[in-house]
């Protein structure tokens, strides 16, 4: 038996976050005995189209390395995937019996597109839901029912869903959705990749942060300002930033920085590979975790928290959302309140000062990684929902 992971919210072997989340539950499937077949639908020029990795089988049914250079060319292969991947599916199918495929997708064609696979390969379509369905749909009357009957029609499509947040369970409940097709799956991780291993990339004791740059939905503006804060007192201590940002989210975060006259403390980095990442993680001193409070960080999981988790290593989160479900203040992560610059300056100045015991803390927050955060634990727990 085998399933399918289809959708374009992601690319594979590397990627972003959703990425991340994608090789754990497929990692998780395929050690419990299924195939599983990665599916990458974006319109997406990737070095390698297809290929293997530890066991996971991924294509790229847009095929192309390189941009075409007319139009024309370009539109036929947007059409061309489709019927590539009616194919794929099939053949995956015909050799070994796909029981669901489970798609991401913020784009309803897709999902319609992923419907019709399902059926005609007589599989259940299970939807990834890791983001509040209407975070783009507020403001008018017009964006809203757009909003809503996007809704409607996609409850009608699917099979069941894997919701990262009980927010989003309860939510879809009460828009109509039959509670025994809603699954919650927390953040997962697999806490083998975290373990610090390699040459330090950066040689001065540092604290990390690694996920989106953006100022809005990470807030990493709070992170720069209360590191600003402590800077002078701890000396030996820098700030390494790395993640994706565009070019003029990446100039507004070196401004601030100049602005606050911490140049040579913070070592910003760009883009980073899924082992490039490691490496940096593993080796921080301490992790902070930072996110805005709106409603798409109220609805969703961040994934680099458990991440930072699997480390070992002391870890200091905004509480936003239901992070204080399943986490304590001082017993396996150290919590502040969102938007705070002062709070969570002096939660850096009290990990620091203390840090023999935020070690302990540390450790008691991996313990989460082989539990109920644990890719393996959760591919078990989806696995008996698909049945």
């Amino acid at each position: 038996m085998s399933v399918v992971i289809f959708g374009d919210l992601f690319s594979f072997p590397e990627g972003s976050a959703a990425t991340n989340r994608v090789h754990t539950y497929a990692k998780g499937f395929h050690e419990n005995g299924l195939s599983v077949h990665v599916i990458c639908f974006g319109n997406e020029y990737v070095p390698a189209l297809n290929g293997i990795t530890n066991g996971i089988h991924f294509y790229h049914p847009f095929g192309q390395k390189e941009r075409a250079g007319y139009f024309i060319i370009r539109t036929w292969q947007k059409i061309a995937k489709y019927f590539n991947t009616i194919a794929l599916v099939r053949e995956i199918n015909k050799k070994d019996k796909i029981i669901a495929i489970n798609c991401w997708t913020q784009v309803f064609i897709t999902q319609v597109f992923a419907f019709v696979l399902a059926r005609l390969n007589k599989a259940k379509l299970i939807m990834e839901i890791s983001e509040h369905p209407m975070r783009y749909y507020q403001g008018s009357f017009l964006n809203q029912f757009h909003g809503e009957l996007k809704l409607y029609l996609e409850m009608k499509l699917c099979d069941g869903n894997f919701c990262i947040s009980r927010h989003l369970v309860d939510y879809y409940k009460t828009k109509g959705f039959d509670p025994g097709k809603l699954f919650l799956v927390p953040s997962t991780v697999d806490p083998a990749r975290f373990i610090e291993a390699g040459e330090k990339l950066f040689p001065h004791p540092y604290i990390g942060y690694f996920g989106g740059l953006t100022f809005f939905r990470d807030n990493i503006d709070l992170l720069v300002r209360a590191f600003s804060e402590i800077s002078k007192k701890h000396k030996e201590v820098y700030l390494v930033l790395g993640g994706f940002c565009s070019q003029k989210e990446k100039e507004q975060l070196k401004e601030l920085i100049s602005q606050l006259n911490i140049k040579d403390r913070v070592n910003l980095l760009g883009y980073l590979s899924r082992d490039e990442i490691i490496s940096y993680v593993t080796h921080a001193d301490i992790l902070v975790m930072v996110r805005g409070n709106d409603l798409a960080s109220q609805a969703s999981f961040p994934s680099k928290l458990t991440e930072f988790l699997a480390t070992s290593k002391p870890v200091i989160s905004v509480n936003v959302g239901e992070i204080s479900d399943y986490l304590t203040d001082n017993l396996n992560v150290f919590l502040v309140e969102p938007g705070n610059i002062s709070t969570l300056a002096d939660k850096l100045e009290f990990v620091l000062n203390n840090y023999d015991n935020a070690l302990k803390v540390g450790l008691r927050g991996r313990e989460l990684t082989t539990t109920i955060f644990n890719y393996n634990f959760q591919a078990k727990r989806m696995i008996g929902f698909i049945s």
